[in-house]
């Protein structure tokens, strides 16, 4: 999609680039802040706790996400040692981020439908960038609560699952994980299996919801304008 909007209109390839920038900065404070609250400074003392996006950007994981929409930014580090309960706080720290993720896409929800019950154009670069921001924050929240290593998702997984007997179990999740979700990125990105539908069909609708329009709609609308 960054490469079309590049060549077609910059401005909105412009918007897709502050939109994923502001996106992964929410997530990964998010991340620290909920650390320090719960009594761990790891992440204030590495510089994580901070609106700056350079201080959260990996450019290993930001260029893939940009061009083919799969990607990661430099995870937050927490010491569970630090922690009061360390089990269900790190769920906390965890989930922190899928859940800015969620608070930014209903926000600007209502920011977009203001905007276009005001009268404002649906083709104007402000109301494409709110989109950007619902869908892509949608699919975040989505995405991370994939209860599989490393996703933040995998955090509850350890937590509801730890009793002994489910240790085979743990350790297939933790070390199988990643090999499991690169398997299934590279699906996406070659073939035209939709293997990632239980995330995709969901954050259209909930964008639906949020938005009182079809985002697949406006969405073709977009583009089709280019």
């Amino acid at each position: 999609m960054f490469l079309t909007l590049l060549f077609s209109s910059p401005p909105l390839a412009l918007a897709w680039i502050l939109a994923i920038l502001f996106s992964l900065t929410i997530h990964e404070f998010s991340h620290a802040l909920v650390g320090k609250l719960k009594g761990d400074h790891t992440a204030e003392r590495e510089g994580r706790l901070t609106l700056n996006p350079m201080a959260h950007l990996d450019l290993f994981g930001f260029i893939p996400l940009l061009l083919f929409g799969f990607g990661w930014a430099k995870p937050v580090p927490f010491n569970p040692y630090n922690l009061k309960n360390p089990k269900w706080d790190s769920v906390l720290i965890a989930l922190a981020g899928p859940g800015s993720n969620l608070i930014i896409a209903a926000v600007c929800s209502v920011a977009f439908r203001v905007l276009l019950e005001g009268g404002l154009s649906p083709y104007s670069l402000l109301t494409a960038f709110l989109f950007f921001l619902i869908l892509l924050n949608l699919f975040l929240a989505l995405f991370n609560v994939i209860p599989i290593a490393p996703l933040d998702g995998s955090k509850l997984f350890f937590a509801l699952f730890d009793a002994p007997k489910y240790e085979q179990l743990r350790n297939f999740v933790a070390f199988r994980g990643p090999q499991i979700l690169m398997f299934a990125v590279l699906i996406s990105l070659f073939t035209n299996f939709n293997i990632f539908f239980f995330i995709s069909t969901p954050a259209y609708a909930i964008c639906d919801t949020l938005t009182g329009a079809s985002c697949a709609a406006y969405q073709g609308m977009l583009f089709g304008s280019l």
